[in-house]
């Protein structure tokens, strides 16, 4: 045998070389990930609550209704940042409801630098809780940096609320402005064609128009207007000020603020909108003789909310032979098909709310929903869940969250009682359709399209060519047949004339006020007023009441769990108190310059209906 040439004796002990490395890599990554996982769910066991500790409620992130799944990889390599961490609702109520109780806790403390977003309607719901913990004879204290306008709600709930001396209070007012393409759109040689039924449905006018229409500012001014009335008041109320002192110091701040000579925490601290100005050493120093204990660096002693109800809740466990009340998150826009939490998918939905409705000892179920809408095809599939759960003699109980406007009102007009917060967004009632076409672009840049079908329309949804004429006659058919059928069956659940709900409908957006007086919802109230309701409905004293998410799979559980614990330890171990508010500044202030273009981008990603017809609200979300 002859022997291997001294090129292929090279090759072939540079690839084993290369063998060798691939294989001890992959060792290194498998111990790696064996020792992070034994880190993250072996190395810290649950740590003993103090004897007596402050409540700190320091959110990080968005504060929502439903998480969204986390990615594992991102969680454990990506930069830790506010705009990717979501705090639940429930756990904020839940763990001051469960302080409120414990004699361990001795004071809430409210730090809010990192919150990002809150929304009034949720904030309501907390202030339900802080209300129910002040009642307990326990204070409540609000300490920041830089309070925000969505912070600032929340922080004013405080029996004591401090600022740093070199902080401020920032308000501006509610507003509701998007941008209009039609300029852009012509000259780029974009063609989208809409149909609407509903004489202010406004999601057609950012492509038909360049600015607002009269009618569309009405209606917008007045739940807007409805919304910032409302939030002076709370702020007034709870801040002992005079009517309209909000008002006018977010109209008057520049001249508030030469009177203080540019010193913005003064001019909040004359305006009565905060107590006391003090550095980080003395609020620390007089939150501890608060609270009467420190920890080991002489802080004031507190217990992350996150880690306090996670204690006080415990497992949840299965009570088989208890009577209760479902409730079930319906959050994000609606889409066809099987979707994950965060978005409604109408596949997914409907067979929870199936299979919740099957399940032994469920006499009630409380949908909570907070969606601007979007697939009519799934809204219907969702909707005809609900009538079939009551057909089985399950009442079914609507709560509304920040908005259930347009398709979230439609999965909503069935319901036995619908509940809305009283900083809930409804209503748009309406339906659209939009195919945009490019034919023309294309020619501009030398590309035509030609062929030949079998049919007058074969290729009439093709982009590159002219709307069909028989394509839009039928969309436009579509469109009314389905606006004419959202009004029968909001009649039929309201207990309304056809002619009734088309004089409130039509596209309008109302503010939960406007809604209650003009039939659309039932109740002004939280979701535990809602859960109560229901309870009555299904003849039950004391439910129990039982969360339901679609169930994972033990390898989805692992990796979400993974994927938590590892955003929570990154981000938690960057933010601190003051510096989580000035978290990635540089790509924040990116994230807002692109955000137009984001927002455009995910519309026209998530019109993914099969008939290409819609029910959605993109107004609805501004102040929320």
């Amino acid at each position: 045998m002859s022997k291997p040439s001294a090129l292929r004796r090279l090759f072939g002990g540079l690839w084993n070389f290369i063998t060798r490395v691939r294989v001890a890599l992959s060792n290194l990554l498998f111990i790696a990930v064996l020792v992070l996982l034994y880190l993250l769910f072996s190395g810290s066991g649950p740590t003993p609550l103090p004897a007596k500790a402050a409540l700190l409620l320091n959110p990080v992130g968005v504060v929502v209704d439903q998480r969204t799944p986390v990615d594992p990889m991102l969680a454990l390599v990506g930069d830790p940042s506010p705009a990717s961490d979501e705090v639940a609702l429930r756990d904020i109520l839940d763990a001051i409801r469960f302080a409120a109780d414990d004699p361990g806790i001795t004071a809430l403390v409210l730090e809010l630098d990192g919150l990002l977003s809150v929304g009034m309607s949720k904030t309501l719901e907390i202030r339900e809780a802080v209300d129910a913990f002040r009642s307990s004879g326990k204070p409540v204290i609000a300490r920041g940096d830089y309070f925000t306008q969505d912070q600032y709600l929340l922080a004013s709930q405080a029996d004591t609320l401090i600022l740093h001396p070199f902080g401020a209070v920032a308000m501006e007012g509610f507003g509701s402005y998007q941008n209009y393409f039609r300029d852009a759109l012509e000259k780029l040689s974009v063609n989208v064609h809409v149909f609407k039924a509903g004489e202010h449905k406004s999601i057609a006018e950012p492509f038909v128009r360049n600015d607002m229409s009269p009618g569309e500012r009405e209606i917008t001014a007045r739940w807007l207007g409805d919304l910032w009335q409302r939030y002076t008041r709370e702020v007034e109320q709870r801040r002992s000020l005079e009517a309209g002192a909000v008002n006018a110091y977010v109209n008057g701040y520049a001249s508030a603020l030469k009177a203080q000579g540019g010193d913005t925490a003064k001019a909040a601290l004359a305006a009565g909108l905060v107590d006391e100005l003090m550095p980080h050493h003395q609020s620390n120093d007089y939150l501890a003789g608060i609270v009467g204990a420190r920890d080991d660096e002489e802080r004031f002693q507190a217990v992350p909310f996150e880690h306090y109800v996670g204690r006080k809740r415990g497992p949840d466990l299965p009570q088989p032979d208890t009577d209760h009340v479902a409730v079930i998150t319906a959050e994000g826009n609606i889409l066809p098909g099987d979707q994950p939490p965060g978005t409604i998918g109408g596949e997914s939905l409907s067979q929870l709310i199936r299979d919740t409705a099957a399940a032994d000892r469920v006499k009630a179920i409380v949908l909570r929903i907070n969606s601007g809408g979007g697939s009519v095809f799934a809204s219907e599939v969702i909707r005809q869940a609900v009538l079939a759960t009551q057909a089985d003699g399950l009442p079914v109980v609507v709560s509304m969250g920040a908005m259930a406007a347009s398709g979230g009102y439609y999965i909503a007009a069935s319901a036995d009682r619908i509940f809305a917060t009283p900083a809930t967004i409804t209503g748009s009632i309406g339906v659209f359709a939009a195919i945009p076409t490019f034919e023309e672009l294309m020619g501009r840049l030398g590309v035509n399209t030609d062929g030949v079908g079998t049919t007058a329309l074969a290729g009439s949804l093709r982009v590159d060519r002219p709307l069909n004429e028989q394509v839009a006659s039928a969309l436009t058919s579509s469109v009314e047949f389905t606006y004419r059928n959202f009004l029968q069956l909001v009649a039929e659940g309201r207990d309304m004339s056809v002619e009734e709900v088309d004089a409130v409908a039509q596209g309008r957006v109302w503010s939960a006020a406007d809604a209650k007086a003009n039939g659309l919802v039932d109740e002004l109230g939280s979701l535990r007023e809602a859960i109560a309701a229901a309870a009555e409905l299904a003849g039950l004293d004391a439910p129990r009441v039982e969360y339901v998410s679609k169930p994972l799979s033990p390898r989805e559980q692992l990796l979400q769990q993974l994927a938590e614990r590892s955003a929570g330890l990154n981000l938690r171990s960057a933010a601190g108190f003051a510096p989580a508010s000035r978290m990635g500044q540089t790509s924040a202030a990116l994230d807002l310059l692109l955000a137009p273009l984001n927002e455009a981008a995910e519309l026209m990603a998530s019109l993914r209906d099969p008939g290409h017809l819609y029910m959605r609200c993109l107004a609805c979300a501004a102040p929320l």
